[in-house]
């Protein structure tokens, strides 16, 4: 399979899951996991606060971004906070061994590096600019 073809199929499978676990937050189609101890006192505090229905949708708009090729990139950069979240929710809260946590995490981490080119740019050093510049390192010019 290319890898053109492939980060097609991961942007697709990435989109879907974030376009469907943030529906299922409004909807209640799929049951949520049982909840206890710390775990359950953080998402209580999320829910009670309003916080998660920002978050989800947050997820709704970055899965439907990242589910087009030309919104991908900005998809990318509204869900890597909340993967980032979602990943140490269940390393030091819920269950360290999460799949599904993994497998976003791994597939966000693909589309990153297949679209690397792109992602390079916003830290490639292209040297100093004139706007850059000290006032006394600029041309000085004289009326006559």
């Amino acid at each position: 399979m290319k890898m053109k073809n492939l980060a097609h199929l991961t942007r697709l499978l990435l989109g879907a899951l974030f376009l469907t676990f943030a529906l299922n937050y409004w909807f209640k189609f799929l049951p949520n996991p049982p909840l206890e101890g710390p775990a359950f006192a953080f998402m209580d505090a999320l829910t009670g606060s309003g916080y998660l229905a920002v978050v989800k949708t947050l997820e709704l708009l970055g899965g439907l971004l990242v589910l087009g090729r030309r919104g991908a990139p900005l998809g990318l950069l509204l869900l890597g906070p909340i993967i980032v979240n979602i990943c140490l929710f269940n390393l030091l809260l819920a269950n360290p061994f999460n799949v599904l946590g993994g497998l976003v995490a791994g597939l966000a981490l693909f589309l990153l590096w297949s679209d690397r080119h792109r992602w390079l740019a916003l830290v490639k050093d292209s040297g100093p600019s004139e706007t850059s510049r000290v006032p006394s390192e600029l041309p000085v010019t004289t009326v006559a």
